[in-house]
C-alpha cells in the first residue's frame, strides 16, 4: 500500500478526528501548524526522520515521537520508521512514512467500518492512541515470533557439522539488536507519556496501558534471552568451526610427514652424484630393478613405523 506525496485523510468518530499524514511535506504540515497552532519545532521534527523518542507537553496538546521497525523494500532488515503524534481534546494526528502496514491498516478499517471506528477509536483521542500503540507493539510480537523461529534454525545449524553459516548468525545478530535499539526507547516513551495523556480522556486509560506495558516488556525480555542464545550460537560456531580446521590442518599434517622419508630417499638418489645403487654402482641381485625396490620398501617401512609411533601417541585416533 503506497501512498503519494504528503498524503493526508481524516476520520471522524463521535467528537473528535483522527488526521493521517503520509510521507509529509512542509506545504501540508503548514496547514497542520496553521489549524492547530502547533509549535513549529514539533513542525520540523514532523518533517525529519532522524528525532529521538520523545514526550514534549504543551498546555493544549502533546507532542509524542515513538519509533517502530518497518521492513525495507529488499525484506533483510528492519529500519527505523518514526511516528510523530499530536494529541489534544479533540485530536488524534500521525504522521510518519507510509511503511507502518499496522497504523495504515487501523486507518483503513476505521474509514471503512462505523463498527471497527468505534472499537477502535472509542470515545477519545486518549483510546484511540492507546489502540494505535497496542496495534503496533502487536506487530513487534509478529516480527519476533519469526526472529525465534530463526533461532531455532541457526541451532540446527549451528550444531551440524557439515555446515558453518557465520553470515546467517551475522545478519540474526543484526536483526535482534536492531529490534532491541527501538523496543527499549519505547517502553521507556510510553512510560513517561501515559500520564500526561489521561487528561484528554474521561475513561481511565491505566489498565489499557498496562496492558500494553506488559506485552512491551515481554518483547523485550524476549530480546534479551534472544541476544544471549545468539552470543552462545556464536561463539559455538566458532568453536566448532576452529576445531574442525585444526582437525583438517592436524590431518594434513600427519599426512605430509608420513610422506616425508619417501621424499627425503627420492631426492637423495635423485641427485646427479656416486651413490650405492647408483646408476654408477647399480644393484642388481634383485634384477634390474632392485634399487627402486629397496627405495620403495626403505620408505614404506619408515611410514609405517611413523604411523605406529602416532598412533602409540593419541596422535590419529584424535582425528579420525
Amino acid at each position: 500500500m503506497e501512498y503519494a506525496q504528503g498524503h493526508l485523510d481524516t476520520v471522524m468518530n463521535d467528537s473528535f478526528v483522527w488526521t493521517d499524514i503520509r510521507n509529509p511535506t512542509r506545504n501540508n504540515m503548514k496547514i497542520l501548524e496553521q489549524n492547530y497552532h502547533f509549535h513549529e519545532l514539533d513542525i520540523e521534527d514532523c518533517l525529519s526522520k532522524i528525532q529521538l523518542p520523545k514526550v514534549d507537553k504543551y498546555e493544549d496538546y502533546v507532542f509524542i515521537i515513538l519509533h517502530f521497525p518497518a521492513l525495507q523494500k529488499d525484506k533483510s532488515i528492519f529500519k527505523f520508521s518514526q511516528l510523530s503524534i499530536f494529541i489534544g481534546p479533540n485530536y488524534l494526528v500521525t504522521v510518519h512514512q507510509g511503511d507502518l502496514k499496522p497504523l495504515l491498516e487501523m486507518f483503513e478499517l476505521c474509514k471503512q467500518s462505523s463498527t471497527q471506528r468505534q472499537a477502535l477509536m472509542g470515545k477519545s483521542p486518549g483510546y484511540l492512541l492507546h489502540s494505535l500503540i497496542d496495534s503496533l507493539v502487536d506487530d513487534l510480537l509478529h516480527i519476533l515470533m519469526k526472529i525465534m523461529g530463526n533461532l531455532d534454525d541457526i541451532e540446527d545449524v549451528v550444531f551440524d557439522d557439515t555446515k558453518s553459516d557465520a553470515k546467517e548468525i551475522s545478519f540474526l545478530r543484526r536483526e535482534i539488536t536492531a529490534l532491541r535499539r527501538i523496543v527499549i526507547p519505547l517502553r521507556r516513551t510510553v512510560l513517561k507519556m501515559i500520564k500526561d495523556i489521561q487528561k484528554f480522556s474521561e475513561d481511565d486509560l491505566s489498565p489499557y496501558f498496562a496492558n500494553v506495558e506488559d506485552h512491551i516488556d515481554k518483547v523485550l525480555e524476549t530480546l534479551d534471552e534472544a541476544k544471549e542464545t545468539i552470543e552462545i550460537y556464536k561463539d559455538t560456531d566458532y568453536m566448532l568451526s576452529t576445531e574442525r580446521s585444526n582437525k583438517i590442518l592436524a590431518v594434513l599434517t600427519i599426512l605430509f610427514t608420513l610422506s616425508l622419508p619417501a621424499t627425503v630417499l627420492s631426492t637423495i638418489y635423485g641427485m646427479n652424484i656416486n651413490l650405492p645403487g647408483s646408476l654408477a654402482q647399480p644393484w642388481i641381485f634383485l634384477g634390474p630393478y632392485t634399487t627402486l625396490i629397496i627405495l620403495v620398501v626403505a620408505s614404506v617401512i619408515s611410514t609405517l613405523v611413523m604411523l605406529w609411533y602416532f598412533s602409540r601417541l593419541g596422535w590419529v585416533r584424535m582425528y579420525d
